[in-house]
């Protein structure tokens, strides 16, 4: 699926309640503050990846759920709390990579738990 790319936008900034939101992946929008680089949107488009294939309520549940785990119970703040997310851990070390998110495997980011 081809995402739908929307720059510019004010939306990071109201969703930017615990961390500083520069894009975010709302199945299937990718929305940025300002222009995104290609490292960016493909970072965001191994998101989609992930959303697909938990059907997006999975993604945010797990998501959320991971996130409280690591602030709650590992005591970490909001950014170290989202740097140890799985799912933010698969996109980092592949948005380098043309055409990860189409050739990576069904659930890679269970190799980030």
């Amino acid at each position: 699926m081809k995402p739908i790319i929307i720059q510019n936008s004010k939306i990071p900034k109201y969703l930017s309640i615990f961390i500083d939101i520069w894009a975010i992946t709302l199945y299937p929008f990718i929305i940025c503050k300002g222009e995104m680089d290609e490292r960016t949107i493909r970072h965001e488009k191994i998101h989609l990846a992930q959303q697909a294939e938990l059907w997006l309520i999975g993604f945010y549940l797990l998501y959320a759920l991971w996130w409280l785990k690591y602030r709650i119970f590992h005591g970490l703040d909001n950014q170290e709390a989202y740097h140890s997310l799985p799912f933010e851990k698969e996109a980092y070390a592949h948005d380098m990579e043309e055409n990860y998110a189409e050739k990576r495997g069904r659930f890679a980011w269970r190799k980030y738990l």
